[in-house]
Formats: structure tokens, sequence, C-alpha cells
């Protein structure tokens, strides 16, 4: 009988392909299954991104500056909990998380120490910021600003992603239905006022993370996305527009074929949904994505290891076609990584990128009969699971019933059963072992950060004008009310020292939160 071998997805793998497939399509032509750019990495490399944010705003300015003397090309701000769930660092919640998983931001203060000596218009910065997105972005507008550069010139990008914080990460603040209005007042507003932002990076790392398989990745992410392209649609705005502007988030994980696949198809399927939806110019049909190796698929055990399978992922990313990549630090199973496990993972992507051969022609694996079947494979099971959640009425409504929690919850369940039975082979976890001599040394981070920001932010609303700061809480809170765009009395504020935590309380009070 012959050996059946599937993907994690539940793709079977032929033992041979010889089945030629059709290749009539372009690169940088609709439906952009095969590259968004006729050239893709001949005329320019993908964007190398290192996500790092950790402690005060100072230590990661240290570490920014250190990475972009090591060649990076974009920055990637991680913010920590409280920062993420909107209190200040002085907040009773903030106890034991300041700085912990990213860096602290309370105010503007902050932001100006983060990118000290780092000019706005001279980079390009991604925020992983969800639920007080809008706030963020207030600040570095507000930075940019001060540092008399013109916002119409900024570029980044930020999360904004709110509808996979409810199935599958968490950091929500606010019911659904206000978070979208705040996601498609960025839109309205970027579109006037920041044009060369992206507005959304919808992500599906997370759900990935949480233990979906590759084709439940794609469905979860691309039905996320619909749901924004039909919010800001019945809010009036223009496709052609606004979808410019939305770019992807997405997993490499340690299947490198099974991940270019997805990556190729995603592009194919987005390109249908956004035309289906009205989008005629070609930029609002490509699927633009930032790609980030996979985090759950790094072991404390043995963790050198984490360095090859980060330079799989790379190849997967690069392979399938990326705009621009992180790749993780091999120390990451033990603690946020070091200066030179984060060095090691920027080279991962420099060696790929001027040694490996892989930038040299447009789709690589274009034609592998191989490759062809499972994109075909990936998207009709992917189609299929997004034919159940429209059924549902669309991505809110699948959250909202719970199918989304629970199908992603399935899937972690059934990868868990196959390492501890050793269906799934992980080197060094359940076979290969080996008795740890020593593990590298962790960075850790120290609890006297709290104190620190706490008493920056004591002097900061000693010396503001809290009249003006009080005023214009209350008409954040008024404006919540009506059906008015937020974002321009958001940049006031933060103008005006209002802190991130007090933002996201006066919103707070005439929302609520979502339990």
């Amino acid at each position: 009988m012959e050996k059946t071998i599937q993907t994690d997805a539940g793709i079977n793998i032929q033992p041979l392909y010889t089945q030629p497939v059709p290749m009539d399509e372009l690169p940088g032509e609709f439906p952009f299954t095969r590259g968004i750019h006729a050239s893709m990495y001949r005329d320019k490399l993908w964007t190398m991104r290192q996500y790092a944010g950790f402690s005060t705003a100072e230590e990661s300015n240290k570490r920014y500056h250190y990475l972009l003397s090591q060649g990076v090309m974009g920055l990637s701000v991680a913010f920590d909990l409280p920062t993420q769930i909107g209190y200040d660092s002085d907040h009773p919640m903030s106890e034991g998380e300041v700085g912990k998983v990213g860096v602290a931001i309370d105010s503007l203060e902050d932001m100006e120490i983060l990118f000290k000596g780092i000019s706005l218009d001279q980079i390009s910065t991604s925020m992983t910021i969800n639920a007080t997105g809008f706030i963020l972005l207030a600040l570095y507008i507000a930075l940019a600003k001060k540092q008399g550069v013109d916002i119409k010139k900024i570029s980044g990008t930020i999360q904004n992603d709110i509808l996979k914080e409810y199935a599958a990460r968490g950091t929500f603040i606010y019911p659904p239905k206000p978070s979208m209005r705040l996601i498609t007042d960025i839109f309205d507003y970027c579109s006037r006022e920041v044009p060369k932002w992206n507005t959304i990076s919808i992500s599906g790392y997370h759900i990935r993370e949480a233990g979906a398989n590759a084709v439940q990745e794609l469905a979860f992410t691309l039905s996320n996305g619909k749901a924004y392209l039909q919010a800001a649609l019945e809010k009036g705005l223009d496709i052609n527009v606004f979808a410019k502007r939305l770019s992807f988030f997405f997993n490499a994980h340690n299947h490198l074929f099974e991940e270019v696949a997805k990556f190729r198809a995603a592009r194919r399927m987005w390109a249908h949904i956004t035309q289906s939806l009205g989008a005629t110019d070609p930029k609002a049909q490509m699927l633009r994505f930032h790609t980030q190796t996979g985090g759950s698929t790094l072991t404390a055990q043995q963790p050198q290891n984490n360095i090859v399978r980060v330079a799989i992922q790379t190849l997967a990313a690069t392979l399938g076609g990326t705009q621009s990549l992180h790749t993780n630090g091999y120390d990451e199973a033990l603690s946020l990584p070091t200066e030179a496990a984060a060095r090691i993972a920027l080279r991962t992507q420099q060696i790929v990128g001027y040694e490996s051969g892989v930038p040299d022609t447009v789709d690589p694996l274009a034609g592998s009969f191989y490759v062809e079947a499972l994109t075909n494979e990936v998207e009709t099971k992917a189609w299929e699971l997004i034919a159940k959640i429209d059924a549902m009425g669309g991505a809110v409504s699948a959250i909202e019933q719970g199918f989304v929690q629970e199908e992603i919850a399935r899937s972690a369940y059934k990868y868990q059963q196959q390492i501890e039975n050793g269906e799934k082979i992980i080197v060094g976890v359940n076979k290969f072992t080996a008795a740890e001599t020593s593990q590298p040394e962790a960075f850790r981070i120290d609890d006297s950060i709290r104190q620190v920001q706490s008493e920056r932010l004591q002097a900061l609303r000693a010396r503001r004008n809290n009249a003006v700061a009080q005023a214009l809480l209350e008409k954040i809170a008024a404006t919540a009310r009506t059906s008015e765009n937020l974002m321009p009395v958001v940049v006031e504020a933060v103008e005006n020292y209002c802190t991130l935590g007090e933002i996201a309380d006066a919103l707070r009070k005439v929302w609520g939160e979502h339990k």
C-alpha cells in the first residue's frame, strides 16, 4: 500500500507530479499569482525589517540605531502590553508588564525619544499595534510635524487589524462595531492627509501562531480583509483609493512548498475579491504583504537549530514574493532576542538576498508541477472555508459565533497531538534530543522601568496645559458619539500631550469594553 503524506493543512502530496500546468500569466498583471511587480527583486529587494522594541524609548532607540547600522531597510516597532491595550505605564493594570514584550509608549514625549536621531522622511516604519493603532498613528503624525516633515511624504504601516484580535490574539479594548468605525476613520483620514501610509496590515500571522494551518491562515485573513473592504464601502469610501493602502501580514512556516503555494494563492484570491467588490485599478487589486518567520516553530530545546528553521522560512517568503520580511532571532523561544541573535537573523535575509540567486528571476518556482498543483489546492480549500464564513454573514459574524476560534483550536490540538505521538517530528524536541549543556544568555527586562515611566508621566502632567488636555479628551468623547472622523481631534490631543491611556479611557466611557 502506498504511503500517504499530507501537509499540515491536509493536502495530499503525490509521489510525483507530471501534469503540465498552463502558464500564460505574467507577473505584475492580474491576478498577480506570480508577483505584483513585473521584475520583482531583480530591480529592488524586499524591505529587510527587524521587529524590535523593549524597555523604555531610550533603550529601543539604541537598538534601532544598531539595526540601521547593520543594514536594516525599515523599522518595525513592538509595543508592550499596556500600550497595546490602552493603559499608561502608571496604571495598576500595567504592573509587571511595562516594557516587557515591547517598548512602553505613553505620550508624544516617549515617541520623540524613540525616534531620536531618525528622520521620519528617511525611513519607513511598521507598527504592530491594533486596538490603540489610531493613537500610535496620531503620535507618529505629531512627531513628523515636530520634525518639520511633510506628513504627505511619511510612509509606513500600522497593523490596525482588530478582527484577528477577537479571533486569535486578545489585545482588543472596544466592542467590534466601534472598533470597525475607528478603522474606517483611519482609512478615510489617511487617504486625504497621509496618502503614503498603509492604513491596515491584515494579519494572518497571529492566526497561524494561535494554531491555524496554512489554508485556515489564508481563508480567515482574506475573509477579514473582505470585511474591512465592505465596512469602508458602506461608509462611502472609494475602493480604488483606500484599497491601495491595505497590506497583509503572513507567517512563514516550515513547509517550504506549501508556504510558497499559500503566498501565490493569496495574491490570486485577493485580486478576485477586490475585483468582485468593484476595484478596477490594478494597484487596488494587488495583495502586498509583509512576512515574519514563524515564532511558534522556534524551540527552546537546541535553540541554534532555529537558525536553520528561520533560513528555510526566509526562502519560503522570498520564493513566494513577499514585499518585506522580518526574521526571528534563534533565541526567541527563551526571551526577547539578544543583539547577536538579531544580527544573525538579519544576516540570514542578507545572505538569501545577495548570495543565493533567489532574486535573479521572477517567481523562481513557477511552472513546477508540484508548486502549481499545491497553489491550486491551497486556493480551492481556502475558497471552501471562505464560503462557509460568507454563509454565516461574513468574518465579523463568524468570529461572534465562535466558528473561527473553534477551527483554530481544533487545528492547534491536532498539530500538538501529532508531535506528542511522534507522527510529526520536531528535531531536538521529540527526536534527535540531547542533554542541554548550556543555554544562550537570555535577554531580561528590569521591572524598574515602570518606575521610570511613571515618574516621566508625573512630570509630563505637571508641565502640560491640563485645561487644554482635559478639553480635548472631552472633545474626543463627544466626537465618538457622532459619525465625525475621530482622527483630527486625536492628533490634536497627542500634540497637546494627552496620554495614550487618557485617550483610550475617554473612548471606554462612551463605548465600554468588549468582554
